[in-house]
């Protein structure tokens, strides 16, 4: 099977089963579950892609299919965990109140380009999966390490909060312990590291260029669009003054030292 034959399958199948998930939502499902299943789609996509569709090192191909599984798993695992606590997600509420009577349209537009999106993040995974080389090279073993590091803080990240959020005596507070003393959002910028690995493990070839968009797209959508916009929207809504003093102390994005609170 051809690389783009490949592709195609794998878009219109996320396609179907995005559009699947947003009539069950229009029955009155959270749109959260979109996220869920983006991952899922990337843990599915990344196999199908990485053991049927490329034709690089097989001892690559099957590292890069285990890998992207225990990553979406874990994710999606993770993310359907909080919805069920949380009975749903702020951001998506966030957004269904901006947009009003439209929301059920616009979501629709939505859960469709996160089908192009869980394909468009698979194919750092399917560039990788073309390498050639023997494994391992290492390029390899950099890829490795930055998925292990990054997949790890992750993880990390949101047990950390999770346990601070678990605590009634925190009701309204900002967790601000352990990874989030350095960053507002260490959980997105490991997610942001996360997808590096790929790049690495593309080893030096002219199509590794075409993997920088899977970092290029998930920096866009966690600066810009789904990640942190609506994220702190929500913060600032339920914690207010705590989390405007957080904003003026901790990094938005990169881990770094606090500042010094300002004094007016």
């Amino acid at each position: 099977m051809s690389l783009i034959a490949a592709v195609g399958l794998g878009w219109a199948a996320m396609a179907l089963a995005m559009f699947a998930l947003w009539a069950w939502y229009r029955r009155g499902g959270d749109p959260g579950v979109v996220d869920v299943a983006w991952g899922l789609g990337v843990a599915a996509l990344g196999p199908w892609f990485c053991l049927w569709a490329a034709g690089g090192d097989p001892t690559r191909r099957w590292v890069l299919a285990g890998l992207v599984v225990a990553w979406g798993v874990r994710l999606s695992g993770h993310i359907a965990r909080r919805l069920g606590r949380l009975s749903g997600d702020g951001r998506y509420h966030t957004l269904s109140e901006a947009w009003g009577p439209r929301a059920p349209w616009y979501f629709l537009g939505f859960f469709q380009l996160q089908a192009t999106w869980s394909v468009l993040f698979a194919l750092p995974v399917l560039l990788a999966a073309t390498n050639p080389a023997p494994w391992p090279q290492w390029s390899d073993l950099v890829g490795l390490g930055t998925w292990l590091v990054a997949v790890a803080g992750e993880a990390i990240a949101d047990r950390q909060l999770q346990r601070f959020r678990e605590n009634p005596a925190n009701r309204g507070q900002v967790c601000q312990t352990g990874l989030w003393r350095y960053s507002r959002h260490p959980n997105y910028f490991c997610e942001w590291l996360h997808w590096w690995a790929y790049v690495a493990c593309s080893g030096l070839r002219p199509v590794t260029l075409w993997g920088l968009l899977g970092p290029l797209e998930m920096w866009w959508l966690l600066k810009r669009v789904t990640g942190i916009p609506p994220t702190e929207a929500q913060s600032l809504k339920s914690r207010g003054e705590a989390y405007r003093r957080y904003q003026q102390t901790t990094s938005r994005f990169f881990p770094w030292p606090p500042r010094a609170e300002s004094t007016p």
